[in-house]
């Protein structure tokens, strides 16, 4: 694991409780991520991956526990949270543009109105990142107008446009047609390669023995193991995770 430059972890989660009535869906989480660290997080659906994901950012609340980012423990909500948050990439299933935006206006919404850019900082920043992300063609379409994988693509350039210090992915190729997975992956592990930290929840083994520096593995809303991903997929200790890994990669 790296280190990072001042020591403290990006994002600190310790004793994270999460209930959803009766269920209780994060138990005792405690979990650290450096700078410039890639967190795969894996596991059976209903295991708390993606709430974990949404904690992070307070899309979803938390009873018990707390989180910090940067050293700064995330507020309940207000102004404080939103500026938070604005240091949080979002990328999820869906690809959540506003499809009344051309693509441009898509990702230079966030940095005008929040980051307080001008619109031609953000417009040249924009087309940047577009370009990084292999849609710069599509900057004047609408959404509709793109596929799956190149909305999801802009998704993610509209996220960094945010110049965020973490990116959390949700799930973000397991809408997509086969065909358009890669293209949506090779963007990411890029993006691991540039030093960005991410924390990704994906079904995807292949990205997570690639591009992690660790592999979470969570089932029942626990941290089952946590190791790098050599470990993880060729020696893993625990009889959950054996289990899941002879139902996945067996197929």
């Amino acid at each position: 694991m790296t280190s990072s430059q001042n020591g403290d972890p990006l994002v600190r989660l310790t004793g994270v409780n999460k209930w959803f009535g009766d269920l209780h869906v994060l138990q005792d989480i405690d979990l650290t991520i450096d700078r410039g660290e890639v967190v795969v997080v894996i596991g059976p659906s209903g295991s708390g991956k993606s709430t974990l994901c949404r904690t992070i950012n307070r899309l979803e609340s938390i009873e018990q526990g707390e989180i910090s980012v940067d050293g700064q423990r995330l507020p309940e909500e207000g102004k404080a949270l939103a500026r938070l948050r604005s240091d949080v990439g979002m990328v999820f299933q869906s690809f959540n543009l506003f499809a009344h935006k051309t693509i441009l206006e898509n990702v230079t919404l966030g940095p005008i109105k929040v980051r307080r850019q001008s619109k031609g900082d953000a417009e040249k920043r924009a087309r940047e990142l577009l370009d990084r992300v292999g849609v710069s063609a599509q900057a004047d379409k609408y959404p509709a107008q793109l596929s799956g994988g190149q909305q999801q693509r802009v998704a993610i350039a509209r996220a960094l446009a945010m110049d965020p210090k973490v990116m959390l992915f949700d799930e973000p190729t397991s809408a997509l047609d086969p065909e358009m997975i890669s293209e949506v992956l090779d963007v990411m592990i890029g993006l691991a390669r540039d030093g960005m930290t991410m924390v990704v929840v994906t079904h995807e083994m292949g990205f997570a023995r690639r591009a992690a520096n660790r592999v979470v593995f969570m089932d029942g809303g626990r941290i089952v193991e946590s190791s790098d991903p050599e470990t993880f997929f060729n020696n893993p200790t625990s009889d959950r995770a054996k289990d899941f890994l002879s139902k996945i990669l067996n197929h």
